[in-house]
């Protein structure tokens, strides 16, 4: 898989800035990112107000949005199958869900033609996609 980043978030969801002030509401490369958690820590600690941060781990299952930058829309569920990510994607609000196989070597994106109503379908195909 793909390397691990460590960001700083507040307990509301956003990801500090690399001016240590304020918080973006999506993790970008805006955001002051870490090789390590030791780092991460470090810089956690010298905040004024350090329980208002956690360290979170950044991957391709946990934020697929920063590693493919041509995924769009809200994921809703993540796995890795054959050194793929596959999400569940709604690709923009109350349209149909799809699935989205994401490479994590060429960083390609492609959308299933499959287009899901619900949640429970979409949520069948996701636990069985297989390629």
């Amino acid at each position: 898989m793909s390397r691990t980043i460590f960001a700083l978030q507040s307990p509301a969801g956003g990801f500090l800035d690399e001016e240590l002030i304020k918080f973006n509401k999506k993790f970008d490369d805006w955001c002051v990112q870490f090789d390590n958690f030791e780092d991460a820590n470090i810089i956690a600690q010298s905040l004024e107000d350090r329980e208002s941060v956690n360290i979170v781990e950044i991957t391709p299952l946990s934020y697929p949005q920063y590693f493919f930058y041509k995924l769009h829309g809200d994921i809703h569920a993540t796995r890795e199958v054959n050194g793929k990510i596959i999400c569940i994607v709604e690709p923009f609000m109350s349209s149909s869900y799809r699935l989205a196989i994401c490479d994590i070597k060429t960083k390609h994106v492609r959308l299933t033609n499959t287009r899901y109503k619900n949640v429970l379908s979409v949520e069948g195909a996701f636990a069985h996609y297989e390629e």
